[in-house]
């Protein structure tokens, strides 16, 4: 895993680009901290850096940037090919392999986009990566990133310069960055908590997205054309849910475990292998669970497994995380959280996240990660298990609601819904608290008021995935939060781009996949791991089992208002059910509480009528209400308050940087 940077502006000279390239691939030294290099072509002006975290050829062989054999291609690379080997035995069997130097998987991909040409070697490729190659023949730059977005590449403008990075605080370190703050992305961030490609909080910026490549040539880059360019998609999936979808598995469902458990075998052996030592993140969940049961069956030694756990039963895991780290056999780590230690990161966030981010799970993430780097270097987790089998809540949920819903005509649900508006939550609390004596303990409820509001939300939707969306957003009106704005449209606001098929679960995975999962789960997990430098893997999002998970049909996912139903059974052959039968928890931490105690302080001077009116970018009133609504027990705003706490602890440390 490393970090890669570069620039392109034919009005510098050799020393000031070379300069410049440095400082912008050194600020990426937590993620490359074992070797870093530089690469300059002068007379066109373009310069590729790199940091390097050595995984596979320690030696120098795999120094970055690398020349290809023949000296035409120069590249950058951020990943891991994991059947580069595989790659390498193609190539010597047409006889064309160059003579290698090493056996680091820089060299395979630069021998093959010599031999086959880049769409063609990217579709070739299994594994995780971001990349610049240049061709110095054609004086073309091209980027690429992997098929599910697990390694980020951020590119654009800055000063007339064409510029991209890993993170973008290595575009930030080019000289008189200036980039203004693009509020359309503010708005997108304020809904989802994090900001979907392909926006980036600054103007003239974007992320490449998931499964794609860009190509620019040197006259536009001498034009300062400013744009986006020819975005291409090597992989696409919609074409892969499409098509799974009008060729399902055929087979039965001990056929479908058989063949799942097959492919993550074949997913896992590829991404245990490393020069390095090895270990996985153990939640205790399915998804971790099922990777740790078959690396271990792949081990000849015990697996290290990690784990952190809470003080507060309600977020703890970790003991259901060592009963089966027991259970298995595993060289079990686990470390209790005490509030003060989980609150010591909060100000290392905008820094490790880069830009507005606010999945508050990022903490107990970057823990973990801080406890496994302590003994590995590579750790392979279970992301991607509950968007490609099923698994969130909210898959439910929405198809529950929407059948009680559609039950009752739609102007009584109006009618329904304003009579909960009318009277304010704290006033429902109070009602409630008369009649709560008189109601069988079972129907005992916190903040009836809070919820009963929250339910009058959904009453008048008239679609199913309405619902999905309600639920995924955080603040519903933008326009009275954003200063300047309009939102801007995204796959979540076009039902044109939707998945078209019956299924609106089906609908809610295929959104999530494309949206939330590159743009929160991965980008979380690998700013969290990278900060401490610390690879992870993730061997369920190996495309050929995401191929094979929109095959399946949805009652192999969903059954019985349960999911992940095949996963589940290729685990049950390892663990015993009832060490992993329970209620989904996710990875969270107490921020409702911190914000009424710990936190609070802290929060109220970023939420000061004071602080949001000299920034400039939110409208104080609906916020400061928000906030007292929290502070007083009425309302938990925890998912409201938390994204702008983060803009604007993000948004004061970049300034005071600048």
């Amino acid at each position: 895993m490393c970090g890669i940077a570069g620039l392109w502006a034919s009005d510098l000279n050799q020393q000031e680009i070379s300069s410049i390239v440095e400082r912008m691939a050194n600020t990426l030294t937590h993620r490359g901290p074992d070797d870093g290099g530089i690469w300059v072509d002068e007379t066109v002006g373009i310069a590729l850096g790199h940091r390097r975290l050595a995984i596979l050829d320690l030696s120098a062989a795999g120094h970055q940037p690398m020349v290809s054999a023949s000296g035409r291609f120069v590249l950058v690379f951020n990943g891991e090919i994991y059947n580069h080997l595989e790659m390498r035995q193609q190539l010597e069997a047409r006889g064309l392999a160059p003579s290698w130097r090493g056996h680091s998987d820089t060299e395979t991909l630069l021998a093959a986009f010599e031999a086959w040409g880049i769409e063609k070697t990217l579709r070739k490729t299994v594994g995780m990566f971001a990349l610049a190659l240049w061709n110095r023949q054609d004086r073309q730059l091209t980027l690429a990133r992997d098929r599910m977005g697990e390694k980020p590449l951020y590119y654009g403008w800055s000063r007339g310069a064409f510029v991209f990075g890993s993170e973008l605080k290595a575009i930030r370190a080019y000289p008189g960055f200036d980039n203004p703050i693009e509020r359309r992305a503010l708005a997108l961030y304020l809904r989802y908590n994090y900001i979907p490609a392909p926006w980036t909080i600054y103007a003239h910026l974007w992320k490449l997205p998931a499964g794609s490549w860009v190509q620019f040539a040197a006259e536009e880059i001498t034009a300062h054309r400013q744009d986006r360019g020819a975005v291409m998609a090597y992989w696409s999936l919609r074409e892969i849910a499409k098509t799974g979808l009008e060729t399902p598995f055929n087979g039965s469902e001990p056929e479908a475990v058989e063949a799942l458990e097959a492919l993550l075998r074949q997913s896992i052996k590829g991404q245990m292998v490393a020069d390095v030592p090895l270990g996985a993140l153990l939640s205790g969940g399915i998804d971790s669970s099922t990777v740790v049961a078959l690396m271990q069956t792949q081990s000849s030694q015990p697996i290290r497994t990690f784990t952190i756990g809470f003080y507060e039963r309600a977020y703890n895991e970790a003991q259901h995380a060592k009963a089966i780290a027991q259970h298995l056999g595993t060289d079990h780590t686990e470390w209790y959280l005490t509030p003060k230690e989980a609150l010591e990161v909060i100000p290392q966030l905008p820094w490790l996240y880069d830009e507005p981010f606010a999945d508050s799970s990022q903490i107990p993430t970057h823990l973990v990660c801080r406890l496994a780097r302590q003994q590995v270097t590579v750790a392979l987790s279970g992301d991607g298990g509950d968007e490609l089998f099923g698994g969130y809540p909210r898959y439910f949920l929405v198809v529950s609601l929407w059948r009680r819903l559609s039950s009752i005509p739609l102007p009584l649900r109006r009618v329904v819904a304003r009579g909960i508006r009318a009277l304010s939550p704290r006033t429902w609390n109070l009602l409630y608290r008369i009649i709560e004596p008189l109601l069988p303990r079972r129907w005992h409820q916190r903040l009836v008021g809070d919820k009963l509001h929250k339910g009058a939300r959904l009453l008048p939707l008239s679609a199913p995935e309405e619902i999905y969306f309600q639920l995924v957003s955080l603040w519903p009106d933008l326009t009275a939060v954003v200063l300047g704005t309009q939102e801007p449209a995204t796959l979540l606001r076009t039902p044109s781009e939707w998945l078209n098929c019956s299924s609106i679960e089906q609908r809610m995975m295929y959104l999530d996949a494309l949206t939330y999962l590159p743009d929160d789960i991965l980008v979380k997990v690998d700013r969290a791991a990278m900060g401490v430098s610390l690879e992870t893997r993730a061997p369920l999002l190996d495309h050929r089992i995401v191929e094979f998970a929109w095959r399946l049909p949805l009652s192999m996912k969903i059954q019985g208002g349960q999911g992940k139903r095949v996963l589940r059974q290729v685990l049950y052959r390892y663990v015993p059910k009832q060490l992993v039968e329970r209620p989904k928890m996710g990875f969270g931490v107490p921020i409702e509480d911190w914000l009424r105690g710990e936190l609070r302080d802290w929060a109220e001077e970023l939420l000061s009528e004071a602080s949001l009116k000299r920034d400039g970018f939110l409208h104080p009133a609906p916020i400061r209400q928000v906030w007292q609504e929290h502070l007083s027990g009425q309302r938990n705003w925890q998912y409201r308050l938390w994204p702008v706490l983060m803009w604007q602890a993000w948004y004061r440390g970049m300034s005071a940087a600048c």
